[in-house]
C-alpha cells in the first residue's frame, strides 16, 4: 500500500457515539472505501478490520471489557444503527450522514465488485443458511467473483484447514457472519494467518437475510429508528429481552458519550 493510501486511509474522519469512535462515511462513500482499500492493500500484512456498531454493541461494550477491547481493534467501525445517526445530529461536532447497514452495504459494494473484479469470501451462519445465501448472491450478481464460502460451525482441525484454505484463496473482502462477540474473537485469534485476504468486514446476521430467511423492517420503521421493534415483533422470544436491557443503556451512553 502506498503512503499517500495509507494517509487516505488514517484521514478518514470519526465522531464518538456512545462512547466508540465512529466513521463519517455514508454508503456510498462506505462501499467505494471498502473496494479501493481491500484490492489495495499490501498482501503479506494483517487485513484491514471493519465493524459496525448499533444500540446493542454501545451497551456490551460499555459493560464487557473484552468486547470493547475486540470492536476498538477495528481500523474503522460504521454505524449499523439508526438511533447512532440521529445521537450524532444532536450531540457530535459533525453529524453521521446515514446509517451504514451492513444488510444494505452488502448489495453496495457487491455492485461496485461486479465492476471491478473484487472477490468475495461468505464465512458464517449454518451450512444451509450460508448455501442459500451464496445461491441467492449468485443469482442477483452473476459476475460477482465468490472465491468460496463455509459455514461457521467448525472447531479445531478443521476450523485450522478452512483459515488455511481461505488464506490461499486469498478474498479481497472476507464478510464474516458469526454474530457478537463470536466474529470479534475470529478476528482478534485468527487474522494474523489471513494475510493474503484484503479486508474482514463482520456482518452479523447479514446472511439470514441474504438467504430470505429474515425480512427487513418497513422503511418506515427504519427511518424513525424502530427496525428493533420490528425485529422483536418477528421474534419475541429471542429477542424481547436482549432490547429491553440494552436499549435503555444505549440511549444513556449516546447522550452522555457523544462528541
Amino acid at each position: 500500500m502506498s503512503a499517500a493510501f495509507d494517509t487516505a486511509f488514517a484521514a478518514i474522519p470519526t465522531v464518538t457515539v456512545g462512547g466508540l469512535p465512529i466513521a463519517v462515511l455514508d454508503r456510498a462513500a462506505t462501499a467505494g472505501w471498502m473496494i479501493r482499500a481491500a484490492r489495495e492493500r499490501q498482501r503479506g500484512r494483517r487485513p484491514l478490520y471493519l465493524t459496525s456498531a448499533n444500540g446493542e454493541v454501545l451497551a456490551r461494550v460499555a459493560a464487557e471489557p473484552e468486547l470493547a477491547a475486540l470492536v476498538r481493534d477495528a481500523d474503522q467501525i460504521v454505524a449499523d444503527g439508526q438511533p447512532l445517526v440521529v445521537a450524532s445530529r444532536l450531540k457530535c461536532r459533525t453529524p453521521l450522514p446515514e446509517r451504514v447497514a451492513t444488510t444494505d452495504l452488502f448489495h453496495d459494494v457487491a455492485r461496485r465488485a461486479e465492476e471491478t473484479g473484487t472477490s468475495f469470501y461468505l464465512f458464517g451462519a449454518t451450512a444451509e443458511e450460508n448455501a442459500r445465501a451464496v445461491a441467492n448472491v449468485r443469482r442477483a450478481y452473476p459476475r460477482l467473483v465468490i472465491a468460496g464460502h463455509c459455514h461457521g460451525f467448525l472447531a479445531g482441525a478443521e476450523l485450522e484447514a478452512k483459515i488455511a484454505e481461505i488464506d490461499a484463496l486469498a478474498p479481497d473482502i472476507l464478510w464474516l457472519a458469526m454474530g457478537v462477540p463470536h466474529e470479534q474473537r475470529f478476528v482478534a485469534r485468527h487474522a494474523d494467518r489471513l494475510r493474503h485476504v484484503g479486508m474482514i468486514k463482520t456482518s452479523g446476521g447479514l446472511f439470514n437475510f441474504l438467504s430470505g430467511t429474515n425480512r427487513r423492517a418497513p422503511e418506515w420503521m427504519q427511518r424513525a429508528s424502530l427496525e428493533w421493534a420490528y425485529r422483536i415483533w418477528l421474534e419475541p422470544r429471542r429477542l424481547f429481552w436482549r432490547y429491553a436491557v440494552t436499549n435503555p443503556k444505549a440511549i444513556y451512553l449516546m447522550a452522555r458519550r457523544s462528541a
